[in-house]
């Protein structure tokens, strides 16, 4: 019996490589007829070729403007040019007008977006409710950071913070800049103060405030995570909204804390303190009160006052805040 099933794959020819860098399938014969017969001049490859010497010229133009022919000069007439460097060059600028599409999409994506916010307002916010929604939406945005992910970090902590350290890790080591701001009440607890000092260690540009106005997470300065409920309610309840005026308004919020914050890092020059010195000066500079630094370092209120009076000492400080200002220009902090 005959088979009379059609093999699609052998009626569609395999479209040819030169396609992809916008040389059609004839100027493609003409160039190989010019590599083969390079002395033949325009007659001799419409001969090659069938066609008509119009449309050789034609063909050599655009040949010509590909760069993959030179134009004539006093030692003859058309030449082509060496394959090896000719279609590299082609590739090169191929490649370079995708990335300006590239550019021209983002840029007519953000006219788009806010085509749909003026069309449908309700798009400018997404509601995202339980735990497992909320990390979901973290995970995407962490994942389509492109440039900087800037983040308040406050108690109460509603969810696990290990999956947020994995995404910030991740986050840091594809070379995005993540800057965070922490509350002073936040760091009184062992496990969130080493798991700050841990980002930073990673590359996080980290400060510290004795409090944030809420928790937030901003991503390129476009898309914004924050609580829908107050901080005292707490339930898992979210909302992302999208690039907009409220985005902006996060976005120059976080700048401001910014420039009131605390740097919170580890001594720049360790060989003037001690270990436990050099946590002595974070913890103090991160504005925790004495009773949580006396717990951190294991000591008494009474130790830990005289080590600070030390400190002082050492640096000339006649006050607390001499202590932290000194200190940050030797590079302690």
């Amino acid at each position: 019996m005959v088979n009379t099933a059609h093999d699609t794959a052998r009626e569609t020819p395999a479209a040819s490589p030169w396609a992809a860098v916008g040389v059609s399938a004839f100027d493609e014969l003409l160039y190989q007829a010019i590599l083969n017969q390079p002395d033949a001049g325009a007659a001799g490859w419409a001969l090659l070729t069938g066609a008509s010497p119009a449309r050789v010229r034609e063909a050599c133009n655009r040949l010509l403007r590909f760069g993959l022919l030179q134009p004539p000069d006093s030692m003859g007439g058309l030449r082509a040019v060496d394959p090896r460097v000719a279609i590299r060059a082609l590739i090169r600028r191929r490649e370079t007008e995708s990335e300006l599409l590239a550019a021209t999409a983002e840029e007519m994506a953000t006219a788009y977006e806010a085509g749909l916010l003026r069309e449908e307002p309700s798009r400018l916010v997404e509601v995202a409710s339980g735990e497992g929604a909320i990390a979901a939406r973290l995970e995407e945005m962490y994942a389509r950071a492109e440039h900087e992910v800037c983040l308040f970090d406050t108690p109460p902590y509603l969810a696990p913070a290990a999956p947020q350290v994995d995404l910030q890790a991740d986050l840091l080591s594809r070379g995005i800049v993540s800057r965070g701001i922490y509350a002073a009440t936040g760091l009184e607890d062992p496990k969130s103060l080493s798991r700050a000092l841990r980002m930073v260690e990673l590359g996080e540009q980290a400060r510290v405030l004795p409090t944030v106005p809420l928790k937030l997470l901003v991503v390129d300065g476009c898309r914004a995570l924050l609580p829908l409920t107050a901080s005292s309610a707490g339930g898992y309840c979210a909302v992302v909204v999208w690039h907009s005026a409220v985005t902006e308004a996060l976005q120059k919020l976080f700048e401001l804390a910014w420039q009131q914050a605390t740097p919170l890092g580890q001594a720049a020059d360790d060989s003037e303190l001690s270990e436990s010195e050099r946590t002595l000066t974070r913890l103090l500079a991160a504005g925790m009160k004495d009773e949580a630094v006396a717990r951190h370092l294991g000591v008494s209120l009474r130790t830990l006052r005289r080590r600070v009076s030390e400190l002082q000492e050492r640096l000339g400080a006649a006050s607390r805040f001499q202590l932290g200002m000194r200190a940050s220009q030797r590079g302690w902090v």
